[in-house]
């Protein structure tokens, strides 16, 4: 669950991807960006995710949209998710959590009747104004490209 709405401005951000290239909420001025959040490099549900966005990049690219991974690993872990699954974009390693704050996207988990805090998993759509125009709460994992085409 997430604080922002549909109609939100980007939150400013900062984060510096698997390359130690950094990224701001500027870095996007006049472009059109799907940033998601997910938990966890190389489990089975956000493999599953990276894939399905790797399978649909160029598609999602032709509707003139960037893709922007984040989640709380460091940046050589990142790395190696990306070069085993072929990913085509860049991942941020937000491991002090700013990014993930900005975007709201941090709180109260349940999983198999225990409760812990951790990353909802969340993707937005932000057009090149950077408003959020979509927000994707609990997306379908296994077609989340497919997902996301559907909404452009």
């Amino acid at each position: 669950m997430t604080g922002l709405k549909v109609g939100d401005q980007m939150p400013d951000f900062r984060g510096i991807d698997q390359n130690g290239k950094e990224f701001t909420n500027t870095s996007f001025s006049g472009k059109k960006v799907v940033i998601y959040f997910y938990p966890k490099d190389n489990t089975p549900a956000c493999t599953n995710q990276a894939c399905s966005l790797r399978d649909s990049y160029q598609a999602i690219q032709q509707k003139g949209y960037s893709i922007l991974g984040v989640s709380m690993d460091t940046d050589k872990m990142h790395t190696r998710f990306i070069e085993k699954f072929s990913l085509p974009f860049p991942l941020i390693a937000d491991t002090e959590r700013k990014m993930i704050d900005s975007f709201k996207v941090w709180g109260l988990k349940k999983f198999m009747g225990r409760e812990y805090d951790g990353i909802h998993r969340t993707t937005f759509v932000i057009n090149e104004n950077g408003v959020i125009t979509h927000i994707i709460e609990k997306p379908n994992t296994k077609n989340h490209g497919e997902e996301i085409l559907n909404l452009l």
